[in-house]
């Protein structure tokens, strides 16, 4: 992931959150593990937006998280309304990065953007898989 900020037009799927009040520490500000929850549910619903049903725990495949890179920007504190765009920008033969960045409701800095690094993997035999080809076709690079 570069230095670069990323801007809201950056991004091709959103999903909003709203905070709660246990998501801040002592420091009385939104946790860093809290961050990582509304990305995972952000990553769900894009999931969902691309087509995909996530409906029951036996899934035979999916995708596993194989590295991320968080970069915090700025603070949030409970409440806040987070809008979290995600962006699919690479597509290799087994695994893909999303990019993905967290605003404050009506604001254009983000407050963190992150990369995650995803393998397509089949549950069942316990291997990666190549990624699937519907998937391919939300391909946007930077």
């Amino acid at each position: 992931m570069t230095n670069k900020l990323y801007a809201r037009e950056d991004f091709d799927f959103w999903t909003t959150i709203y905070t709660n009040w246990g998501d801040m520490d002592g420091l009385r500000h939104i946790n860093h593990a809290a961050y990582l929850k509304y990305m995972e549910t952000a990553r769900l619903e894009l999931y969902k937006q691309l087509g995909h049903k996530f409906d029951r725990w036996e899934q035979e495949e999916s995708s596993i998280l194989a590295s991320m890179e968080v970069n915090y920007i700025g603070q949030a504190v409970h409440p806040s309304i987070f809008e979290i765009g995600q962006r699919i920008v690479r597509i290799g033969t087994k695994s893909y990065d999303i990019l993905t960045a967290i605003f404050k409701k009506g604001e254009a800095q983000p407050v963190l953007q992150a990369n995650f690094i995803l393998v397509s993997f089949n549950y069942d035999t316990g291997k990666t898989m190549p990624v699937q080809d519907d998937f391919k076709k939300y391909l946007n690079p930077l």
